[in-house]
């Protein structure tokens, strides 16, 4: 069972999100190869050339600094975007191979998900971030578009919350959506 722990508020600072960028060049049967492109990911070490990256070029560290992210794209009449990566400082060098987009500071709604890795995306057959984004407007927190009129979301997985399952076999994440840029 699949289960929203919590809703909350978070407050950001200038980020710099860096990954590889999918889109519908990256669909096979109308989906995201999502599984076979986390696993090139883990197989590959990417997550660790960022996490050095971040290492070498800064002091900075960031709250959640360890999570890996899946973060979502929507513009209406634009492709959708898929990325794959990790938030690290404002400034952070990018390496050679990845793609990257800056985010101002700003806040985001935080949904936490409890439950099965295989289970905590699809809920009663209703994608999570769906039931997540529902449960944040009930709450008085509905996402915003950016100055290109673009919608920001984001799933993050905490190295220390999501792919070591508790006793139960589940895992924690947190689906979060941006309700404010602060220019």
């Amino acid at each position: 069972m699949v289960e929203i722990t919590k809703l909350f508020k978070q407050n950001l600072e200038a980020q710099r999100f860096i990954g590889k960028k999918y889109d519908n060049a990256n669909r096979v049967n109308g989906t995201f190869e999502v599984k076979t492109k986390w696993d090139e990911w883990f197989k590959s070490g990417w997550f660790d050339v960022i996490r050095d990256q971040v290492r070498e070029n800064t002091n900075d560290t960031l709250e959640n600094g360890d999570a890996c992210i899946a973060l979502n794209r929507n513009k209406s009449g634009e492709p959708f975007q898929y990325w794959i990566g990790m938030f690290t400082p404002a400034n952070t060098e990018v390496p050679k191979g990845f793609d990257y987009t800056d985010f101002p500071k700003s806040e985001v709604g935080v949904c936490r998900v409890y439950g099965k890795a295989e289970q905590v995306y699809m809920n009663e057959g209703i994608s999570i971030m769906n039931q997540c984004n529902d449960r944040l407007k009930e709450e008085g927190m509905s996402h915003v578009h950016d100055e290109f009129n673009v919608c920001w979301a984001f799933e993050r997985y905490p190295c220390s919350r999501f792919p070591t399952p508790d006793e139960k076999g589940n895992g924690i994440l947190d689906c979060c959506f941006f309700m404010n840029f602060v220019k």
